[in-house]
């Protein structure tokens, strides 16, 4: 089957939980009234079904290839990303002063998620083009954005995010590529980067490579870091091509899933030096890569999110044809195993997870959307430390999740799925990376413990609790059993949180060891239980909307139900991780190394 967009869900969580009213009443967000929004969603959902998706098997039987230093990308890729340029996609959220469509984050947000969808190798490209475009727009000369940013706008050109190295993996502080300066404005850059995404490719005419390197006199450790631009070919004077940069592609990795995405080793200086410009002021460079990388976490999060409906969309389809076993209720003869409690019960898991994960996501990009346009300071302010607490959340428990969801899709296959050609594997393959690259699932925990919790004594993490105790406050006296269930979860769920809240920021300076043993599992407690509150908001708005008789009754009722089930299902062990975290470090420490 391919992928159909799941439209009604996107809207539904884009009007109603995400708030697009509010958002298109920004400033500057006017453009993203409710029916544009609908029709850029309509028109990227059918390129991404018509173009996109039908070259994902593709993608992964024919990868792309290198030989003598050229990466031949899979066949239909190239026409592919020249229809996605054209069609304006690589620029829905940039500015039109560049040639973008100036839209929303809220707006960029799905189409970012179907594009991922349809085909997530295929989606590294423009993901990491994004974050370039982001780095340049807020650290880069009005020489290098009017060089650069129509161009990367366009899809014309691509760009590059260049952090690691053989010897620096996410240890950025022993980065040793060296920029010379060479008197003129410019730099020769030396040394090798590896895990460089989309470094070389056939698919644009031009790579902007942002790469971190080290000017001679630079202090050691991080704050040694510059962040440098070098083109694949240098850019003439009037904006035309010039020579062949002396940046070069090695080898490209033989990789688990997402093989038709070229993830290449770049060599730089081999012969002569790479010429690059710096980006803003020297030794600054780690903060100007955190724009990228902060880009690419909520992307990737989102590519999350997208592999999962993928796989979710693969099970149900089986489920349905699958026909196996009698009906346990008893029939005449054997039915579909979608009849079947413990394959609905899966079912059931992939969808509520992935819905939770969506939805939490798409209310963060319109926190992202406040932070950036709101009038006044204080809302301002609230929004970004909002956004700032969701973004390795989004990251983390959505990349993790979706491990999980594409793994019971291949269960739902039963053995079927264990076999290349029916595709469930695929989808399981391309989502084990997603919690490794831009920064680990641990390196995301590690953020939301220090930076994001203790730093503040838990008050941005607290604040959001009481958003979640409004909505629990929301649910009381709201008919149905249902509802009952939903906000006695949240409630318990809301109190765990809070729990483990404490617990980190008031054991930082006395048990360090034992807070960052259940970093991780706070992260991912994190996400269950605020995607549980947006599940919990889901049911309240479907609720409303079936009291009034608008809409899709079915729609909202299933609305309703898998916010029970997730309740059930998800939020019912908030207690549990509560008691690891806070309790559980003295089994991850128990054992002297050599005892492992």
């Amino acid at each position: 089957m391919s992928y159909v967009a799941p439209l009604k869900d996107m809207l539904f969580v884009v009007n109603e939980l995400a708030d697009l009213a509010a958002v298109n009443a920004l400033p500057g967000c006017e453009e993203a009234t409710p029916e544009t929004v609908e029709a850029v969603l309509e028109e990227n959902a059918k390129f991404c079904g018509e173009v996109i998706a039908p070259l994902n098997v593709t993608g992964d039987r024919q990868p792309s290839s290198w030989q003598d230093g050229r990466v031949t990308t899979t066949p239909g890729f190239a026409d592919a990303f020249r229809a996605f340029g054209e069609a304006g996609w690589q620029g829905v959220q940039h500015p039109t002063e560049f040639g973008g469509q100036g839209l929303p984050k809220l707006v960029a947000t799905p189409c970012i998620e179907m594009l991922n969808s349809a085909n997530l190798s295929f989606a590294l490209c423009p993901l990491l083009t994004d974050g370039a475009i982001e780095a340049l727009l807020t650290a880069g000369s009005d020489e290098q954005k009017e060089t650069y940013l129509a161009n990367l706008i366009s899809g014309k050109w691509t760009g590059t995010m260049n952090l690691t190295e053989p010897q620096a993996g996410s240890d950025l502080a022993l980065v040793r590529t060296r920029a010379v300066p060479q008197g003129d404005g410019s730099y020769k850059l030396f040394g090798t980067k590896i895990y460089i995404t989309y470094g070389e490719h056939d698919m644009a005419e031009n790579i902007v490579h942002l790469v971190l390197a080290r000017t001679p006199d630079a202090p050691e450790g991080v704050k040694g870091i510059s962040l440098f631009v070098v083109p694949k070919f240098l850019v003439n004077a009037d904006g035309s091509l010039g020579a062949r940069n002396d940046v070069h592609c090695v080898s490209i990795e033989h990789k688990l899933g997402i093989k038709a995405s070229p993830t290449a080793v770049l060599q730089f200086g081999d012969h002569g030096g790479a010429i690059g410009t710096l980006v803003g002021e020297e030794n600054r460079g780690l903060e100007y890569m955190f724009i990228m990388m902060n880009a690419a976490r909520f992307a990737v999060g989102m590519q999350g999110v997208a592999v999962a409906e993928r796989a979710y969309q693969k099970a149900v389809a089986y489920a349905r044809e699958r026909i196996q076993s009698r009906d346990l209720a008893g029939s005449a003869g054997p039915v579909a195993i979608i009849h079947h409690p413990d394959v609905r019960r899966m079912l059931m898991s992939m969808r509520a997870q992935t819905e939770a994960a969506r939805a939490l996501s798409y209310v963060t990009a319109a926190a992202y959307d406040a932070a950036h346009h709101a009038t006044d300071e204080a809302t301002q302010r609230a929004n970004q430390a909002f956004y700032e607490y969701m973004v390795p959340i989004v990251k983390g428990w959505s990349t993790e999740m979706s491990i999980d969801v594409a793994s019971t899709g291949v269960q739902v296959h039963g053995g079927m799925g264990f076999i290349e050609e029916t595709g469930a594997a695929q989808y399981y393959r391309d989502a084990r990376i997603l919690p490794i690259y831009e920064g680990t699932t641990a390196i995301q925990a590690n953020d939301l413990v220090g930076r994001k919790t203790a730093r503040d004594g838990g008050a941005v993490a607290k604040a959001i609790l009481a958003q979640v105790r409004a909505t629990v406050d929301a649910l009381e006296g709201q008919a149905g059993d249902d509802f009952v269930a939903i906000r006695k979860r949240l409630a318990d769920a809301a109190s765990a949180l809070e729990d483990v809240v404490d617990f980190v920021a008031g054991n930082m300076k006395s048990d360090i060891k034992g807070v960052f043993a259940g970093s991780v599992p706070y992260l991912k407690m994190a996400g269950v239980v605020l995607g549980g509150w947006q599940m919990a908001r889901a049911a309240l708005a479907a609720g409303k909307r079936l009291e009034e008789g608008s809409g899709d009754a079915k729609f909202y009722q299933a609305k309703i139900g898998t916010a029970r089930f997730y309740a059930d299902h998800f939020l019912s062990q908030a207690p549990g991780s509560r008691d690891a975290i806070v309790s559980g470090s003295a089994g991850v420490l128990a054992l002297a190394e050599d005892q492992f």
